[in-house]
């Protein structure tokens, strides 16, 4: 590939006061090329992609498109010069139809004598969506129809539909799978071939090394805001790429210690969340010293399941039995009878992005932190001092906002609640989602070590990550449509069979 490149970055520094995100970084992407941009979180990558998009300044180095020196002030300025962010969170308006989105902010409008109108020319906006649509091949997504009503996946495709709608040249997709079924995933990377072969310049940051082998042509790895490798992906062993993003040698990713099964901690039986046609009661127990994983597709009914075991939705049938404790609850009658739950949602209600470290890390027990019901803030930093000082937390600090933190680090937060409350059972709906493979690895070799040490726990663990649950887990049950299979021994199962009992089959 001997073209010159799309755009090209060079010496790129940012720091937020005394921290330094980016020192003298440099990235260049050609036409038709698809460049991977991996590391840990923290390591730059949303830094770098914001300066691309137009989101931050650099403080220093230099950026040319096509050539030409290019220094967007903000995201409108690139989205104009053809550079589009698709991030994790997609920024749609759900309320508006998806030609009204796909036109937002540079809408075809009606002109007079003395100019714009301003007034929008609804037919030529719906024109422009439908030939955006029809450039990726989704002729499924009605232009009339209302975003909020659209799957993650089509709601994605409608990002990404903007983008080329306004000339976009270079696609930025921050964790485009994410939030994807798999059929979808397949369909994401046979979307972002068609766009390749039309010559865009792709950027695709992932965790997944796995996806980076598949949909990339090359790699560029930041660590510490730095450059710390580059190469060919095909010609690149996946544990090398990791080595690059650690520094260092990474050993068994899921460590496994010896593990006793003791008494049940939780039993579910013939729980059914939802009074709905199609939705089965769920049975099953979970021991001290394990972890039992469900597995499924998105929409299946797991996190619906889980919710309903925490009291976040109503059980609509069946019985739960915590330790001692039977019955339905509310989540702050689960906390006290030693049950936490990590949601998935962890921007919208996971953690409250506008308070600090310690005040989302102690906000379950606040007990011991100060005499009789004060809490003194020394003693709310101390302990959570402590915990940030375990997960490696990236912080500023216990009173650094947690929406400031990676997405990585915001997760860490969010874990180490359980285990400042100390809870016995801990319910994971997809705990390592969005996170760096070095993170990763932490909360694996955390889980571990909560089932397996001298006072062991209990880990209800539902993810879309099959080797996740296969590298984790002593038990794993199926979720299909509704229906939760029987928890079989990990050795008994495999990716392909986990696969096609979530999709309805059964595997020969």
């Amino acid at each position: 590939m001997n073209a010159a490149p799309r755009f090209e970055m060079r010496g790129v520094r940012k720091a937020f006061g005394a921290t330094v995100a980016l020192d003298g970084v440099s990235l260049a992407v050609r036409p038709g090329e698809v460049c991977a941009l991996v590391g840990q979180n923290g390591a730059g990558k949303s830094t770098l992609m914001a300066i691309l998009s137009g989101a931050l300044t650099p403080d220093a180095g230099e950026m040319r498109l096509e050539g030409a020196p290019y220094a967007p002030r903000q995201p409108l300025d690139a989205r104009r010069a053809g550079v589009a962010m698709i991030y994790q969170e997609l920024s749609l308006a759900p309320h508006l139809s998806v030609s009204e989105n796909i036109v937002l902010g540079v809408e075809p409008v009606r002109t007079g004598l003395l100019g714009p109108l301003g007034l929008v020319r609804r037919g030529a906006a719906r024109a422009t969506a439908s030939r955006a649509l029809e450039e990726l091949g989704r002729h499924d997504i009605a232009p009339d129809a209302t975003v909020g009503d659209l799957s993650p996946a089509q709601q994605q495709l409608v990002e990404i539909a903007r983008a080329l709608a306004s000339g976009c040249r270079v696609l930025v997709l921050d964790e485009p799978t994410s939030s994807l079924a798999h059929d979808d995933v397949r369909k994401l990377f046979e979307l972002i071939g068609r766009l390749k072969r039309q010559g865009q310049a792709v950027v695709y940051i992932s965790h997944f090394i796995e996806e980076v082998k598949e949909v990339s042509d090359r790699f560029v790895v930041l660590r510490d805001g730095q450059n710390a490798g580059e190469g060919v992906t095909a010609a690149t062993p996946a544990q090398e790429i990791v080595n690059l993003m650690v520094g260092r040698g990474v050993g068994g990713l899921y460590p496994r210690s010896a593990r006793r099964a003791g008494e049940p901690l939780l039993t579910v039986d013939a729980v059914s969340p939802s009074e709905r046609e199609g939705f089965s009661r769920a049975s099953f127990e979970l021991h001290r010293g394990e972890i039992l994983g469900i597995a499924g597709l998105l929409g299946a009914g797991r996190t619906r399941l889980l919710r309903a075991i925490f009291g976040l939705e109503p059980v609509a049938s069946g019985r739960i039995k915590l330790g001692v404790f039977s019955g339905a609850a509310a989540p702050h009658e689960r906390w006290r009878q030693g049950m936490g739950m990590l949601s998935e949602d962890r921007g919208g209600e996971g953690l409250a992005r506008g308070l600090s470290v310690a005040d989302n890390l102690t906000a379950t027990r606040l007990s011991g932190l100060g005499p009789g019901f004060l809490v003194l803030p020394s003693r709310q930093d101390a302990a959570a001092a402590r915990w940030i000082q375990r997960l490696g937390i990236r912080s500023a600090g216990p009173r650094q906002t947690v929406g400031e933190l990676s997405g990585g680090n915001q997760q860490k937060v969010a874990v180490a609640r359980l285990l400042h409350h100390d809870v016995d059972v801990l319910v994971l709906d997809e705990p390592t989602r969005g996170i760096d493979v070095a993170s990763k690895a932490q909360i694996y070799e955390l889980m571990d070590q909560l089932v397996s040490g001298s006072h062991p726990k209990a880990v209800l663990l539902v993810s879309s990550y099959l080797p996740e649950l296969l590298g984790v887990c002593d038990r794993i049950a199926v979720m299909s449509r509704g229906r939760l299979g029987p928890a079989r021994p990990v050795s008994e199962w495999n990716e392909h069979s986990l696969l096609m009992e979530a999709s309805g089959a059964r595997a020969s």
